[in-house]
Parts: structure tokens; C-alpha cells; sequence
């Protein structure tokens, strides 16, 4: 009952929060006002519930609560394949690919990386996780590293198309790419809905998962797909917000005190979906659009992120 309430609450906050976006400072321009944050408020909810979803995920698999999916370098080959569309086509770079052109492409191609990566390891080095994560790390190295040298030999101009592509932002976002973002990440969800039974039992380790009869291996693998899927639709969408799981998930798991899955995904979700709405907030109203809502995010993930790592050395 008391886990209850507490979502009851996140839930009339993130709604309160919605309220807030929706109506201040609408002067009765509704037809105007409300299709516009409407949008917004559908990419924000839709890249907030699959971060906090697919962070939950994987901190379970990896048994660590101080990872997120961005360490498989999905965030850095996004921004890899922005950077070489502009590099090799300058600046009519995003005339020449569209906006559905660009969101398929980069989901393709994510996912594509993803599922090569999980193929190749799963068959060589089996069950080891943190050798995916490894490998994972070195390949997003590499694409920054590879980006960053590309960057450097753009022009003023073109550096400044991908620039833009550098940091989420949910204000030009497209009615129809929504449609399609929520309709592939409810399939992922749907899909593999049947293997989220199991999270309670893998949160206790391979060896109980095993021993209660869990199919350890196969579950890990299609749960990793899953995790891609959500990762790739929602940086595809809005651009890479890289701390912004870690720190929902750690929240949810302060604010709930449980370790079952079917509270802290919901309060993972809602929390993620209620930050969000309350940075862009603040980015409107007080910065005045001045900076983006993934800098501020980064700034306040990084800092969380350091208290975590301090805390994990002191036990």
C-alpha cells in the first residue's frame, strides 16, 4: 500500500508538472498553444519512460547501479552518422536526408550495431557481460574520437548544423516521427514482455537466476535487444541525453525502497517523464532558451554520478 501511494504521488507531480507546461503563459491561444506542447510533451514522455525502461533494464542485467545502455556507444555513433552526413554532404546535408530519412537511418543503424555486437560476444565470450560493456566502451570511444577528428575539418558553417544534432531537443520535433517512435517502442515492450517476469529473479545474479530455472542466457540476449531498441528510438528521436537514466533509476530506487521491478519501472518512468518536463520548464521560462536541457541534465548526471562512484568505493 505504502509503494502504492508512492506512485500515486510521482504520478499527480509528473501530471501537475504537464498541467503547468500545457496551460502558463497560453493568453487563450489554445488552437495555437496546445497542439504545439502537446508534441513536445509526447516526445518527452516517450524518451523518458524508454530511458528510464531500458536503464532499469540493463542496471538489473549488469547487477550495477552505476551503468546506463549509453556505454554500448549507441549516443556516440548517433552522433558519428550525423557528423559524416555533413562532412560528406555539407550543407545541404539535411535537405538532401529528411527527417524521417534521418531518424530511420540512425535507428537502423544503432540497432544494427547493437545486434552485431551482442551476436559476436554472446557467441565468443558467452555469458560475460562486463566484456560487452568493454568492448561497448571502446567502440564508443572510437566514434567520438572519430567524430571529433571530422569535426574539426568542417567548416564554420557545416560544424554548425551538427551542433545542433549534439544536444536533445524536443522542440522541433516531428508529429509523424513521434507516431513511429512510440509505435516501434511499444512493439520492443510488447515483444519481449514475456521475458520481464524474470527481472526480479535476475536482479539476485546469474548463479540464483540459474539455479530458479531462469534460461539465463537466452534471456539476457533478447532483454539487450530490447534495451537497443528502446536506447537507439529514443536517441534517434531527440538527440543523446546521456545521465539522465542513471539518475532516474537511482531515485526511483531511494524513492520506492523495493527491488520489485513492477514499482521501480513505473516510478522509474515517472520521475524520468516529471525531470523532464520540469527541466524543459526551465530551460523556457528561466534560461529563456538560452541553453539546452541535456546540458543541464549532463551537468546535474555528472555530478550524481561522482557521489555514486564515491560511494561505491566507501563500501
Amino acid at each position: 500500500m505504502r509503494e502504492l501511494w508512492k506512485l500515486l504521488l510521482l504520478g499527480a507531480l509528473t501530471i501537475g508538472l504537464i498541467t503547468v507546461f500545457l496551460t502558463i503563459d497560453a493568453a487563450g491561444n489554445w488552437d495555437y498553444v496546445l497542439p504545439r506542447r502537446a508534441r513536445k510533451i509526447g516526445a518527452i514522455a516517450l524518451t523518458g519512460a524508454a530511458i528510464a525502461y531500458s536503464t532499469v533494464m540493463f542496471q538489473t542485467l549488469t547487477n550495477n547501479k552505476i551503468l546506463t545502455p549509453s556505454l554500448i556507444g549507441l549516443d556516440s555513433l548517433y552522433l558519428l552518422l550525423h557528423t559524416a552526413i555533413v562532412f560528406v554532404f555539407g550543407s545541404t546535408a539535411f535537405t538532401t536526408f529528411g527527417k524521417h530519412e534521418q531518424f530511420a537511418l540512425s535507428v537502423v543503424l544503432m540497432i544494427a550495431f547493437a545486434m552485431l555486437l551482442f551476436r559476436v560476444l554472446f557467441r565468443i565470450q558467452g555469458r560475460y557481460l562486463y566484456f560487452l560493456l568493454l568492448v561497448g566502451i571502446i567502440c564508443g570511444t572510437f566514434f567520438s574520437s572519430v567524430s571529433s577528428f571530422l569535426q574539426m575539418l568542417l567548416d564554420p558553417n557545416n560544424f554548425l548544423l551538427v551542433q545542433d544534432k549534439l544536444f536533445a531537443s524536443f522542440n522541433n520535433v516531428n508529429a509523424d516521427i513521434l507516431l513511429l517512435a512510440a509505435a516501434l517502442s511499444i512493439g520492443a515492450v510488447a515483444f519481449f514482455h514475456r521475458e520481464f517476469k524474470y527481472l526480479d529473479v535476475l536482479a539476485l545474479g546469474r548463479e540464483h537466476a540459474v539455479n530458479l530455472g531462469v534460461p539465463y542466457d537466452r534471456t539476457v540476449r533478447r532483454m539487450l535487444i530490447c534495451v537497443a531498441v528502446l536506447v537507439a528510438v529514443s536517441t534517434a528521436l531527440v538527440g543523446p541525453i546521456t545521465f539522465l537514466g542513471l539518475i532516474v533509476a537511482n531515485v526511483a530506487y531511494r524513492v520506492v525502497g523495493t527491488f520489485r521491478h513492477s514499482v521501480i519501472i513505473p516510478a522509474a518512468v515517472l520521475i524520468s517523464v516529471a525531470a523532464l518536463v520540469g527541466g524543459q520548464l526551465v530551460v523556457e521560462r528561466v534560461f529563456t532558451f538560452s541553453t539546452s536541457l541535456s546540458v543541464i541534465l549532463n551537468f546535474i548526471g555528472g555530478g550524481y554520478f561522482l557521489i555514486l562512484m564515491l560511494k561505491e568505493n566507501k563500501t
